[in-house]
């Protein structure tokens, strides 16, 4: 399977005096084509640095970081990194740059140079994508959080990269818009095989994906699938994390079935009363 980011001993910190903290210690990942990985972690443990160095916002103090095969350390691979990397952020008014829905997702492919009629193109099939057709003719700032969000993750589609990262897209978000947009990654993931890199603290999303990594003061601890990850819930609360509630009612009960979702601690549960 091709790899579209690695990492090679990536390792950062904020400050170059001797005394400095790393955010990020030798970070060696491979993360495949079409996959959906959510990288969890606890305020500060590094998660958001790690997604920052993805797309040459932030560059190695040691290591190599490669995005689509492309070095990040070298100023000329920038656009093209740029190109097939997107990132959305926590706060999509941060991203919204236009008073028109539309005028916002084609700013992107506008500064890219892309002719004029294959923009409109790109507007409506972003939007389309995201399930916002229909506000096209909107004012960003009228919209609910959740739709803001996917007005964002539209902004970034219009340029049709490869790889979306997401540094907590539903932090700031009520339970409906974080369904939303959880909705529009899976959708973005599964039926357009756009490989998500989804940085999170709220364990329910992180089950939701292929693999979860684990980060905790800048290293990885933890890195397999959802079922493999949470079923170390005591490692994961003694670095601050919590586990999905289904995982922790099992665990309470003293059962060694890890259930991603309600219906499968249901069926476990049901099993477990009939003896």
């Amino acid at each position: 399977m091709e790899k579209v980011i690695r990492t090679e001993k990536l390792t950062f910190t904020y400050s170059a005096d001797e005394a400095r903290s790393f955010a990020l210690k030798k970070v060696s990942l491979e993360i495949e084509k079409g996959s959906f990985v959510a990288v969890l972690g606890h305020n500060g443990s590094g998660k958001s640095t790690f997604a920052k160095h993805l797309n040459g916002i932030l560059l190695p103090s040691e290591g190599k970081v490669y995005s689509y095969g492309f070095d990040t350390s070298d100023p000329e691979n920038l656009i093209n990194i740029r190109r097939n990397v997107g990132m959305v952020f926590q706060n999509p008014d941060n991203q919204l740059v236009a008073t028109v829905v539309e005028e916002d997702v084609a700013f992107a492919p506008e500064n890219m140079g892309v002719p004029s009629e294959e923009i409109r193109k790109k507007v409506d099939d972003a939007l389309k994508t995201v399930g916002m057709e229909k506000f096209v003719k909107h004012a960003p700032h009228m919209l609910s959080g959740g739709q803001k969000q996917r007005i964002a993750i539209a902004g970034i589609l219009a340029m049709e990269p490869n790889v979306l990262v997401m540094d907590e897209p539903t932090a700031m978000l009520d339970p409906v818009g974080r369904k939303e947009v959880m909705a529009t990654i899976k959708r973005l993931n599964k039926e357009n095989g756009i490989t998500v890199i989804l940085i999170t603290h709220h364990m329910d999303e992180a089950a939701q994906a292929d693999r979860i990594v684990v980060i905790n003061a800048g290293e990885v601890t933890h890195d397999g699938t959802p079922r493999e990850v949470f079923s170390h819930r005591q490692e994961l609360l003694d670095i601050g994390l919590a586990v999905p509630q289904t995982v922790e009612i099992l665990d309470e009960l003293g059962l060694k079935d890890v259930a991603l979702t309600v219906d499968e601690c249901c069926d476990i549960l049901e099993k477990y009363l009939k003896g």
